[in-house]
């Protein structure tokens, strides 16, 4: 910040400069009038003397002519090239009334209206956090700057989910669905956080909010992992199996949660065993989605970035999450290049390409490093999650 507010001052300063030179330029004109009101007095006493001898006998007539004309050469002599007085209203104290004014003025709107708390942040995540706690404290600066930032809000509830603080992470998730919508993957943390937060007991409102999630698509992860576990609290160990199963096919086949999901799955198995049950067949894996994109830049804009600004290439449910399902990262020097997107590379467990239907490729060019703004983005049409078909993808267009 401190070269933003070098450059802020240097600007004041020209500013003032405006306000002080008329300022230095009237204290010039007065030094001229002054002197000039010298000169008119001392020619007044020249043309008093010249009367005093004239009555006294000592000059005649053309004399008297003679001498006063002189006088009045010599003045105009002096005066001459001196501008005429200039009147104003404002006097000398209100343009340093206003030089005062206006950096105070401009101070604290700046502080009212400004956004130097985004300008800190921006640069903050370009760099990475030394800690969990560092990155918790900065979504929150992030959502207390941006509050209607779904993805923020999205992000700090996930972040409070990881530290063992399910309230807050309840309220927060909340907020989030009431800004982006009651879509399937919210309501499932919404739901997981409840349940944590009221000490793991199972609720009305905790059902409906699963119950909602898995009609609007009956993969969503978190309501399924949940159920799974309330399920298996409650000794239906049947249910547990299948809300288990079901989300073991979700994820990718290198997810290091599914040998702790099997774990539970042979557990519920044993005590279903036990107590006479009979285990039900599972349904098989399904295959993952992977989907291959080139991405270029545009030709009018290759001048106008440089080698070293960082690449996001994404895609994101076009109904669902506000956060991205896959993404990779390349620099300006790596276009064009070809990626493939797919469950691998999903940024959590329970956001994979297979889960959603559709999807949208995004690719966005961010100067600071930040993935959720940029200078330039290009964007594809939705298409289809297990859309096989290479797809082409151009970064055209300012990033709003």
């Amino acid at each position: 910040m401190i070269d933003f507010w070098l450059a802020a001052g240097l600007l004041l300063l020209v500013a003032l400069s405006f306000l002080l030179i008329p300022v230095l330029r009237s204290r010039r004109a007065q030094l001229e009038e002054d002197r000039t009101a010298l000169n008119v007095a001392l020619y007044q006493e020249r043309v008093a003397e010249l009367q005093t001898q004239q009555e006294e006998g000592v000059l005649d007539t053309a004399q008297m002519d003679a001498g006063r004309a002189e006088a009045a050469r010599e003045l105009l002599a002096d005066t001459e090239g001196v501008a005429a007085p200039r009147v104003t209203r404002l006097g000398k104290a209100a343009p340093l009334l206003a030089a005062i004014l206006v950096p105070v003025l401009g101070l604290g709107l700046y502080l009212h209206f400004g956004a130097s708390d985004k300008v800190e942040l921006t640069r903050e995540f370009s760099q990475a956090p030394k800690s969990m706690g560092e990155m918790t404290q900065r979504l929150e600066r992030a959502v207390a700057a941006q509050p209607d930032s779904a993805e923020a809000l999205y992000f700090l509830g996930r972040t409070y989910m990881t530290q063992d603080r399910p309230a807050e992470a309840a309220k927060i998730f909340e907020r989030t669905v009431n800004l982006a919508g009651r879509q399937p993957e919210l309501l499932g943390q919404w739901a997981q956080a409840l349940y944590f937060a009221d000490g793991k007991k199972w609720s009305d409102k905790i059902q409906a909010l699963t119950d909602e999630a898995l009609k609007a698509d009956p993969k969503e992860v978190t309501s399924l992992g949940l159920l799974g576990i309330a399920a298996f609290e409650s000794e239906r160990y049947q249910q547990a199996i299948d809300y288990w199963n079901r989300l073991l096919d979700q994820l990718p086949a290198d997810d290091k949660s599914r040998i702790a999901l099997q774990g539970g799955i042979t557990r519920a198995t044993e005590k279903l065993v036990a107590s006479g049950g009979r285990v039900a067949e599972a349904p098989a894996t399904k295959v993952a989605a992977l989907l291959k994109v080139r991405v270029d830049l545009a030709a009018d804009l290759k001048a106008k970035v440089q080698p070293g600004d960082s690449v996001f290439i994404f895609a994101r449910a076009t109904s669902g999450p506000p956060a991205p399902l896959a993404v990779k990262r390349l620099t300006v020097a790596d276009l064009p290049a070809t990626v493939e997107l797919g469950d691998a590379d999903a940024m959590m467990p329970q956001l994979k390409l297979s889960n959603f239907p559709e999807v949208q490729l995004v690719a966005r060019i961010s100067r600071a490093g930040q993935p959720t703004a940029g200078e330039w983005i290009g964007r594809s049409q939705p298409l289809a999650s297990s859309t096989t078909a290479p797809q082409n993808l151009t970064i055209d267009s300012p990033d709003k």
